[in-house]
C-alpha cells in the first residue's frame, strides 16, 4: 500500500508516548525512506503547489498576511505595520545548533532569519533585526538558493524564522528549490501572530510548525506584544489548533530528527504574567498531552523590558520550578530535553 502523508500521520500518531522523544513515533532515518518525502514535493508533482504560489502572491496586493490586515499594496511599494517590502529581507542563513534538539541533530537547523516583524514584543532579543529591520533585501531566486545551500552544508531542515510577512516569497522560492533538488522539511517557526486563512494555504506545504504561545492573556498581550491590542492569545490558539490539525503530534526518524509534527514554545516571564498555568492546561486540551512543548528558562530584560516593573528582571529558580510542574500536572508528556535540565538545575537552587 502507498504510504501517504496522512496515512503517515495518522499510524505515526497512534504508537504511544514517554517524557522525552520517544514520545513522538518513529520514522526510518532520511526524507525518502518508504516512499516519504517532504509534503511540498508531493504538492508540486500534484501540479498544485503553483497555485499556492499565485494565490500567496497575490495577497501582496493588499496584504493581509496577519491579523493587522493593513491592506497595502505591497507591490506597489507600500508598507504596513511590519515595515517589510515586496521581497524578503533576510538577516542571515546559517546552520543553528541552539534549536529544540529534534531539528539541531548533527547537522544543525538551517536557519533563514527574517527580518520585520509583525509584533513589537517590548522584550525582543532580536529588535535590531525584528523592529528595525536590519538585513539585506533578496529576491525569490535568492531566497531558494540559501535554501538549497543550507541542505548541502548538512543541514536537517529549513528553518523560516518569523516567516509570516514573508509567506508569498518563501513559497515562490520553495517551488523554486523544489524544482532543483530540494528534499528537505520545511520549520515554520512563527511568534504566533496568524491568520488562519494563511496557515491554510500553507497545508500540504509546511511539514514542521514551531510556533510561540507567549501569552494566554488578552490585557497582557495588550501591554507586553502589541501596544493597545489584545488579540494576540485568540490569533495564536486558532492558527496554531489549525496547525496541530494538519501536521499532528510530533514525528521523528530513528535518529531522534524531525520530520513533521507540531513543537511549540512558550517563554516562562516573571510574576508569570505570561499565564503558563493557562497554557498547559490549554495546549493538554485543546491539542494532545503529547504535544512537544518547550517551556523556556532564558527570559532576560532587553530592549524596553527595563520600563515594564512586573518583567524588568529574569525570572527566579521558584518561578520556573513552578512553570514546570504546571506541565507536569497539566498531564504534558512530551516536554523539551533541555527544559527538563533546565527543571534539575532551578530545583538545586531554589532549595
Amino acid at each position: 500500500m502507498t504510504l501517504t502523508r496522512r496515512n503517515f500521520i495518522k499510524s505515526a500518531c497512534l504508537a504511544g508516548g514517554s517524557l522525552f522523544f520517544k514520545g513522538c513515533a518513529q520514522a526510518d532515518h532520511g526524507p525518502e525512506y518508504q516512499g516519504w518525502r517532504p509534503a511540498y514535493i508531493e504538492l508540486e508533482e500534484q501540479g498544485r503547489l503553483m497555485a499556492r504560489v499565485e494565490q500567496a502572491m497575490a495577497r501582496l496586493e493588499s496584504c493581509q498576511l496577519c491579523p493587522h490586515r493593513c491592506k497595502v499594496n505591497r507591490l506597489a511599494g507600500e508598507k504596513g505595520f511590519c515595515n517589510a517590502p515586496d521581497k524578503a529581507v533576510v538577516y542571515s542563513h546559517a546552520p543553528h545548533y541552539g534549536e529544540e534538539l529534534p531539528l539541531v541533530g548533527r547537522g544543525g537547523s538551517g536557519t533563514i532569519f527574517f527580518s520585520n516583524c509583525s509584533l513589537r514584543c517590548v522584550f525582543c532579543q532580536n529588535w535590531p533585526i525584528a523592529h528595525l529591520g536590519r538585513g539585506r533585501v533578496v529576491d525569490d531566486q535568492q531566497l531558494a538558493g540559501m535554501m538549497l545551500d543550507l541542505q548541502k552544508r548538512g543541514c536537517h531542515n529549513i528553518n523560516l524564522v518569523t516567516p509570516t510577512h514573508v509567506l508569498p516569497n518563501i513559497l515562490k522560492a520553495v517551488r523554486i528549490a523544489c524544482r532543483q533538488g530540494l528534499k528537505l522539511p520545511l520549520c515554520y517557526n512563527t511568534g504566533g501572530y496568524e491568520l488562519v486563512e494563511n496557515i491554510r494555504l500553507l497545508d500540504g506545504i509546511v511539514d514542521i510548525y514551531l510556533p510561540d504561545l507567549k501569552f494566554m492573556g488578552s490585557a497582557e498581550s495588550a501591554r507586553y506584544v502589541i501596544k493597545g491590542r489584545g488579540d494576540y492569545p485568540a490569533r495564536a490558539r486558532e492558527a496554531i489548533i489549525e496547525m496541530h490539525a494538519q501536521v499532528g503530534d510530533l514525528v521523528l526518524d530513528d535518529g531522534g530528527i524531525a520530520r513533521h509534527g507540531v513543537m511549540i514554545r512558550h517563554l516562562v516571564m516573571p510574576n508569570h504574567v505570561a499565564g503558563t498555568r493557562e497554557f498547559t492546561g490549554w495546549v493538554a486540551e485543546n491539542l494532545s498531552p503529547a504535544t512537544y512543548v518547550n517551556i523556556m528558562s532564558q527570559y532576560r530584560v532587553e530592549h524596553m523590558a527595563f520600563e515594564y516593573e512586573e518583567i524588568a528582571r529574569a525570572i527566579t529558580s521558584r518561578e520556573y520550578v513552578q512553570a514546570m510542574e504546571w506541565a507536569f500536572e497539566a498531564g504534558l508528556t512530551n516536554l523539551d530535553r533541555r527544559s527538563l535540565s533546565q527543571l534539575e538545575i532551578h530545583r538545586q537552587l531554589a532549595s
